[in-house]
């Protein structure tokens, strides 16, 4: 391999494996942080980084794509130097003697450049056509893919035969006894580790949370008063939901689970919308009209409707207010006219203020939350766990 050739799949390759480093920490934030600000990437509905690491696309046999991109990469320089590598001596013994199997590294890098680039195409059309959502780091690394195995490509050679070449010389190193043995630890290894995290999704909740939460909180029962639960319980927990966070959804969905499964329990709903219109200890916005919807529950709750449309503001999804209204007639019995007075009045203005000040007071200042017996707990916790929790507070099995 020329030195010019070299430098520019190690530009490349770092470049991409540098990206993949970001996709990972905006990966991470997306969904295991929930104190974390929105991405530089996420600018709108269409270009948002953050809401495709939240889908659960953004994972395949539960490992993040952006892990996998760091591999791919890493595996780029590796065969970029591996010539050099291979010939490291230490008291003149060949330490590396044992990638002697790789004859042809620029045939490979061409080879799983095009593989990458053609399941990058895949992965582009299902942002495009299926989240509907495009994470403009992805598609930058789909195109990095792209130039990789352009470089790549060994002079003579069309994209067809470089991966001719990598087939033949796999068959011919596990042809050696000491390959095949290290090649079918390595199967055995990744088998184990991609089983694990597939049954785990340990790094993958959102896929744990389709699975554990595929129904939504109506589904377990019409709530059309303003109280969840038994109104005398004893336990009573407060959360702390945004109308348009994710894992609110989930947190929704638990406690009306929880209320269908023990009594001696009540849940309090209580507002901290991450909307800077109306939250003002927020930096940055986070969550726009978040606020509007907390005011929609607010005043539902005016009539005796709180939790109807609660459950109907995480269980659709709005493009205006004009939207909220018309879906709000499918609750028996609300007053829509009345419904809109109040959204603009004082008194809802006030609840909503009151509850944030509030929320702010006792340190939650991020969605998810609930407050059990004067302690908080912020993020989603296992179902299992908090009604464990649940019953160890007082509540019972029905």
């Amino acid at each position: 391999m020329n030195l010019a050739k070299r430098i520019a799949l190690t530009a490349v390759a770092l470049i991409g494996f540098l990206t993949s480093v970001k996709l990972s920490m905006i990966y991470w934030d997306a969904n295991f942080n929930p104190y974390a600000l929105p991405s530089f990437c996420s600018i709108n509905e269409l270009i948002d980084c953050d809401g495709v690491a939240k889908t659960t696309h953004s994972q395949a046999f539960g490992i993040p794509l952006a892990f996998w991109g760091l591999f791919l990469y890493f595996v780029f320089l590796f065969f970029t130097y591996v010539d050099k590598i291979k010939n490291i001596e230490i008291k003149g013994f060949r330490i590396f003697a044992y990638f002697d199997v790789f004859k042809n590294p620029e045939a490979y890098m061409c080879a799983l450049g095009e593989i990458a680039f053609l399941i990058s195409m895949s992965l582009a059309c299902l942002s495009v056509f299926e989240i509907q959502k495009i994470c403009i780091l992805c598609f930058f690394t789909y195109i990095l893919n792209l130039i990789l195995a352009l470089i790549a490509k060994p002079k003579g050679e069309n994209f067809w035969s470089v991966v001719v070449i990598s087939v033949k010389d796999l068959i011919e190193g596990l042809k050696v006894k000491k390959y095949a043995i290290l090649f079918s630890v390595l199967i055995v290894a990744a088998v184990g580790v991609l089983t694990y995290t597939t049954i785990s999704n340990v790094l993958a909740p959102q896929v744990k949370i389709q699975k554990e939460f595929a129904k939504s909180a109506s589904e377990y029962g019409s709530i059309s008063g303003n109280v969840l639960g038994d109104e005398k319980a004893e336990v009573v927990v407060h959360e702390y939901t945004d109308y348009q966070c994710p894992y609110c959804f989930v947190l929704n969905t638990m406690m009306h689970r929880a209320v269908s499964e023990l009594k001696n329990l009540k849940v309090v709903h209580h507002n901290v919308p991450l909307d800077m219109e109306c939250n003002p200890i927020l930096k940055q916005q986070m969550h726009p009209g978040s606020c509007l919807m907390a005011k929609y529950a607010i005043a539902a709750g005016l009539q005796g409707k709180y939790w109807a449309m609660n459950n109907l503001l995480f269980d659709k999804e709005f493009a205006d207010e004009n939207d909220i209204i018309i879906a709000s007639k499918e609750i028996k019995g609300l007053d829509i006219e009345k419904l809109k007075q109040d959204v603009k009045s004082d008194k809802v203005n006030q609840e909503l203020k009151k509850e944030i000040d509030e929320a702010v007071k006792i340190g939650i200042d991020g969605t998810p939350a609930i407050r059990l017996n004067m302690e908080t707990h912020v993020g989603v916790m296992p179902y299992e766990e908090l009604k464990a929790k649940l019953i160890k507070a007082g509540a019972v099995e029905r």
